[in-house]
């Protein structure tokens, strides 16, 4: 496999979004969904709308998001649309709960340890899209970035819960903490199949690696970021695009990788990467391309 191009552009801004999708040369068509995170209730690190604005309008796409899998503000659809408003993103842009009125199985054939997933319905009313991630630390995962955003986070209430229990059906809160670790990011990595087998050539991936604190945006409590801003990432593989952005780290002589990385590598996040391009849609070599 050729090695994948990702650009990276330091300076965050709404204008550098936009400019680095363009760069890319991919133009999404049709109807467009864009995959990101709206933030728990309390959660000081997500990406605001004001960030995204720009780029949303650019590809005239919807912002879409599925209802989580644990007690908070966005484990039911009217709660998740009651914090949409209180977050701004209502008011900004079209908003769909892919899962509002339940969901859909993809088979995943190949999948290492899941063979479907249970994602969103309304991710069949999208011609494309784009992954729009917030590089960060996760609790569970290590680190959270294109190929979460593609498993975790367009998978159903119910098909997040599934992915945690890898593959058990009906499983418990409780079941998603008791589960082999390897085997849940495994899971993650076969989900993650499925979207890209579904969508086939028509998403885009942008990494932003901002406000990098080791919890998720998923955390009503998250700790402070540890480590300044690094810069935007864009590509069309999702493999290449996590595996630039740990790296990134990796070089960064910022003191707070240390405990960034003691995160990631404490849940074996690199595990998630690994397991992806074992499953061939996507490559862990990539020409890194700055733009300014």
């Amino acid at each position: 496999m050729e090695k994948a191009k990702v650009y990276f552009i330091k300076d965050i801004t709404p204008e550098n979004i936009v400019k680095i999708y363009d760069v890319l040369g991919k133009k999404l068509e049709g109807k467009v969904a864009v995959k990101l995170h709206s933030g728990e209730k309390g959660n000081q690190n997500y990406m605001k709308p004001e960030m995204v604005k720009n780029i949303v309008e650019h590809v005239n796409g919807t912002v879409v998001e599925c209802n989580t899998a644990y007690e908070g503000a966005r484990d039911t659809t009217e709660k998740h649309q009651v914090l949409m408003k209180e977050h701004g993103w209502s008011s900004l842009f079209h908003v769909d709960i892919m899962d509002a009125e339940g969901d859909i199985i993809l088979d995943i054939p190949n999948g290492k340890v899941i063979q479907k997933n249970y994602v969103g319905k309304n991710l069949n009313n999208y011609d494309s899209m784009l992954v729009l991630s917030h590089f960060k630390g996760h609790p569970m995962g290590g680190y959270g970035g294109a190929l979460k955003q593609l498993s975790i986070g367009i998978a159903s209430s119910y098909g997040k819960r599934y992915i945690h229990c890898v593959g058990k059906e009906n499983g418990t809160f409780e079941d998603m903490f008791q589960v082999d670790q390897l085997k849940f990011l495994e899971a993650m990595a076969d989900a993650a199949s499925s979207i890209v087998e579904k969508m086939k050539d028509n998403i885009v991936y942008i990494n932003v690696m901002c406000n990098m604190s080791v919890d998720c945006d998923c955390c009503n409590v998250a700790e402070d970021p540890c480590m300044k801003d690094i810069g935007i990432l864009a590509s069309l593989d999702p493999i290449a695009i996590d595996q630039a952005c740990i790296d990134l780290v990796e070089k960064s002589d910022d003191p707070g990788k240390a405990h960034f990385m003691e995160r990631v590598n404490s849940k074996n996040g690199i595990h998630t990467i690994e397991a992806a391009a074992t499953l061939g849609y996507g490559t862990r070599e990539y020409e890194l391309i700055e733009i300014s």
